[in-house]
């Protein structure tokens, strides 16, 4: 008979080194496709309602949106999580991968709102699936168990680059439309900055299908699966009494994470930037052209209200005027719009460094400290700095605001690297995809975005409306309790398994059978 397939300690160097380049390059993208949003979201939405960037409407879709592509990549990643354990691993990575680089490409062309949901929400469709698939491939490649939390810690520690490479792209393609007001003559699309980010979404599907012929699928899953002895994965396993407690708690774990994510963290660069004290010179220097300039498109509008429907010249009169007035206000409100797209992508970009750092101190920090012990490391500071950068500090200097913000960045994006890490140690083999992506997909895609619902259309409005100042006192709120909360359920978590991470050794002559 044939022996087991070696894992990865058993690889030759060049494959070795290829599965973690996989691997971090889908992590990196994966946060590239997830955090393009906040970034863009402002712009395509006033762009689509033709209203401005700062309404209330785009305040409103905004927290819509990152809910519902959530809620979708919540329910498809759980079905994902069934795939991943029948289908395994890598061929479940692989359509993933298709999936979420073609949806952005396909959102570039929206010229309606619910083109611009749809194709958000089969992109996060395909990251919530990517995510677990990536992380049980590389739980069971590596035997040993130190070589196999420096993969997952490192290539996890990736996914925070795709945050500032995203940030980083939009601002150069921002630039480069101001300077090129024709944009690429050869790009068929409208030219627009959050039009041609959504183009780059096409690159890592490119990059890593290359790369996936090279790589293995996971040498245990594989072996069971030809041996017949692979367990079919059941939603029911999940609540067995073996597995309640740690059902639950992981849920909950991953929801309390995701709820800080977007109840406050994303909605900071979308929603509070425009509110930022430090904006406050330009909105006075320019506010009172963006007023005459309001005014005299409201008595362009009037004049073509009044204008007869039978006196087409008059009428044609009054559409230019209206026409002009627009212009005229688009200009007029055009520096204070820059000012603010420069503060979002600021910020922005101190969020995604403290995550970058959050996950290089969970990966360094994985070896040394015991797995329950490390997660409380990451929380309690995150009870006290919520609130304080929220409240306190957020209408104050602005380098203070951007300093806390990337410490928060750092204790909430370490908290996902240590689910990540720590959800395949506790499921057994046959439901190691199905527990993860049940975790991970109801607990943070299903039950915590809906923080950023909550924040802007039921906290918000209760503090005098969903202005930039309130959202961020709900922001304080959101914060707050789900580090609180979480710290709480740190006590309960189960120890990890040690088991079936990857193939078993080779047998010795003695034990085969002919």
């Amino acid at each position: 008979m044939s022996s087991p397939a070696p894992g990865a300690a058993g690889l030759p160097p060049l494959t070795r080194w290829l599965v973690l380049a996989v691997a971090a390059i889908g992590f990196l993208f994966d946060t590239y496709e997830l955090l393009m949003f906040p970034v863009i979201g402002a712009q395509a939405l006033s762009e689509l309602l033709k209203v401005a960037p700062d309404s209330d409407e785009v305040r409103l879709w905004s927290g819509r949106m990152l809910w519902i592509a959530a809620l979708a990549g919540g329910v498809f990643g759980l079905l994902g999580g069934v795939l991943i354990d029948r289908l395994g691993r890598k061929t479940v990575m692989i359509g993933s991968i298709l999936v979420y680089s073609l949806s952005p490409l396909a959102a570039a062309y929206s010229t309606e709102l619910w083109h611009l949901i749809l194709f958000r929400s089969t992109t996060f469709i395909g990251v919530c699936v990517e995510l677990v698939a990536a992380v049980t491939w590389l739980a069971e490649l590596f035997q040993d168990k130190k070589q196999r939390e420096l993969a997952i810690g490192w290539t996890l520690a990736c996914a925070s680059l795709g945050g500032i490479f995203v940030t980083e792209v939009y601002t150069e393609i921002r630039h480069f439309i101001e300077a090129n007001p024709g944009g690429l003559s050869w790009v068929p699309v409208p030219v627009a900055a959050w039009r041609y980010t959504l183009l780059t979404g096409l690159v890592p599907g490119a990059l890593i299908l290359f790369l996936m012929p090279f790589v293995p699928e996971s040498p245990v899953w594989k072996q069971k699966k030809l041996a017949g002895t692979l367990q079919r994965p059941r939603f029911g396993e999940l609540f067995s009494p073996e597995l309640r407690k740690t059902t639950i708690v992981t849920t909950l774990l991953s929801a309390c994470g995701y709820a800080a994510a977007f109840g406050a963290l994303q909605l900071t660069p979308l929603q509070m930037a425009p509110g930022l004290p430090a904006l406050n010179p330009v909105k006075e220097e320019h506010g009172p052209n963006v007023k005459a300039a309001t005014g005299k498109l409201k008595t362009a509008e009037a004049k073509l209200e009044k204008t007869a429907s039978t006196d087409v010249k008059g009428r044609e009169e009054a559409e230019k005027g209206v026409k002009a007035a627009q212009k005229g206000l688009a200009d007029a409100r055009k520096p204070i719009t820059d000012a603010t797209n420069a503060k979002r992508g600021n910020i922005q970009r101190w969020q995604e460094l403290g995550g970058l750092t959050g996950r290089i101190l969970f990966a360094i920090l994985l070896v040394y400290v015991a797995s329950r012990v490390l997660i409380r490391i990451f929380l309690l500071p995150g009870v006290v700095l919520f609130p304080v950068a929220y409240l306190s500090l957020y209408g104050g200097d602005y380098t203070i605001f951007a300093i806390a913000i990337f410490f928060c960045g750092l204790l909430t994006v370490a908290q996902f690297s240590y689910v990540s890490e720590y959800l395949p140690k506790v499921f057994p083999m046959h439901l190691r995809g199905t527990g993860s992506a049940f975790a991970t997909n109801v607990g943070g895609r299903m039950l915590g975005t809906m923080a950023a619902t909550l924040n802007t259309e039921l906290l918000a409005p209760q503090f005098s409306g969903t202005n930039p100042e309130n959202v961020a006192k709900a922001a304080a709120i959101i914060g707050a309790t789900v580090y609180a909360l979480a710290l709480v359920l740190s006590f309960m978590l189960p120890p990890p398994r040690e088991e079936e991470h990857a193939a078993p050794p080779e047998p010795k002559p003695e034990d085969q059978s002919w």
